[in-house]
């Protein structure tokens, strides 16, 4: 990480602009490719975890950086990227942004074709949307902000993560972009999206994201991410012996490496130097050994708490992770005797660095709600080079660089400014009263 001599240095030569960015899973991942980023983030948490990490930030609610700020955002940016929050969407919430699909698409078509946008906002408004689920529309504004902006050019690449249930506005997007149509301006894109399961890039948990990437047509067609790892068996459990027997192993049909287990990853990153990762806790005869009970329930059995081995992948980390028991052995499980993964643990199953500046309050929450960097890393790679990350990258990114305390409070400055700025009720960590922006 570079430290630089001024805060005017930190925005120099930055690329992408990283919407609703959380702690920083695509920063991360943009830094050790070699991509400088700035983020949007409104969680104040987020944005310290982001200020002691080196990130540039904005601590500003994206919405309104849009409307009222969107000229502090260095000219430089020709990457677009994002995850909008996914709570609404997601299986683990009550669903409102699945129910709300063929509403939010209308609105996508309304935006494009020139409808006035405090008319949408109203009737967002009105019909009961979700604001969470609203903010799916934010990177199509930025994008069409970009396009009427005199002094901008429109944006080189744009990379959007959120859970499958949005594969169906994906798909919507996707045709608008390449139709160029409304106010688009014939502003066009190769676009395409997929559905990924982080395991199949090196990430030692199973979660699925929707990923879209769109570029202009002069940097080419957008070929498919190729995995990197064979997938997990999600449905190991059901499977008999008999027939498992008879199935091919994964091996014998592939040359591709076998997913990585929670063991694997947490033992490296308990080998490291000055690691805060220890294992020791779990090691049985030189062997580290554990099994998770999931803090949620499977098969629509709230009782039914999943469970995985050691040398299996993780679940899917979400911000209730600490919740999830930890067993040595089947004696401690018997006896209630339950240990808990740490933060610094927990991020190294997002692929986090192991030493990894997490800080603020809900620590747990940032690490769930993150992209995890090694999936970021193979799709940014794939949006902006055209390749895979290569080895040297993927293993220099277990480790984060020091960041010096005066770097931190650069970041600090440029993130809020004389403070009067910051979003008032982002969680509130200073309850001390703030005027209104000037």
């Amino acid at each position: 990480m570079n430290s630089p001599g001024s805060q005017v240095h930190h925005l120099d030569g930055v690329r992408i602009l990283d919407l609703f960015a959380g702690p920083g899973g695509l920063d991360v991942a943009a830094h050790f490719l070699g991509f400088k980023s700035i983020g949007i983030e409104w969680d104040r948490n987020a944005c310290e975890t982001r200020y002691a990490a080196g990130l540039p930030t904005i601590h500003a609610d994206v919405s309104v950086m849009r409307e009222t700020r969107f000229d502090e955002i260095p000219k430089t940016v020709d990457v677009l990227a994002g995850g909008p929050p996914c709570q609404s969407f997601s299986v683990a919430g009550k669903g409102a942004g699945r129910q709300a699909l063929d509403t939010v698409k209308e609105f996508i078509h309304r935006l494009v074709h020139g409808e006035d946008e405090a008319r949408i906002d109203e009737d967002l408004h009105s019909r009961g949307v979700d604001p969470r689920t609203a903010l799916v529309l934010e990177p199509l504004r930025w994008l069409l902000k970009a396009i009427e902006t005199e002094d901008r050019d429109p944006y080189r690449v744009i990379v959007l993560e959120q859970v499958p249930a949005v594969l169906p506005l994906w798909d919507v997007y996707a045709r608008l972009l390449r139709s160029g149509e409304g106010r688009l301006k014939g502003v066009k894109y190769e676009a395409e999206f997929w559905e990924l399961k982080t395991e199949q890039y090196g990430v030692p948990q199973t979660r699925t994201r929707a990923v879209l990437v769109a570029r202009r047509p002069g940097d080419g067609a957008i070929d498919p991410l190729e995995p990197s790892h064979l997938p997990f068996d999600l449905h190991r459990a059901k499977r008999g012996a008999a027939q498992a027997d008879m199935l091919p192993t994964d091996a014998a049909i592939s040359n591709k490496p076998s997913w990585i287990s929670m063991g694997k990853a947490l033992d490296a990153a308990s080998g490291s130097e000055g690691s805060p990762v220890d294992m020791s806790r779990f090691r049985v005869e030189g062997k580290t050994k554990f099994f998770v009970v999931s803090n949620y329930g499977s098969g629509g059995d709230p009782k039914n708490r999943g469970r995985r081995q050691s040398h299996e992948p993780a679940f899917t980390v979400t911000g209730k992770i600490s919740r999830n028991k930890v067993y040595k052995s089947l004696a401690d499980y018997e006896a209630g005797k339950h240990d808990r993964f740490t933060i610094p643990e927990s991020g190294v199953l997002q692929t986090f660095p192991h030493n990894f500046p997490w800080s603020g309050k809900d620590q747990a929450q940032q690490v769930g709600n993150a992209v995890p960097p090694r999936l970021g890393m193979h799709v940014l790679s794939r949006a902006l080079r055209g390749d895979a990350p290569s080895e040297e990258e993927l293993a220099a990114a277990t480790t984060w660089p020091v960041v010096p305390p005066a770097t931190t409070e650069e970041l600090r400055a440029i993130g809020c400014g004389d403070q009067n700025r910051c979003p008032p009720d982002s969680h509130k960590v200073n309850p001390a009263p703030r005027k209104s922006a000037p």
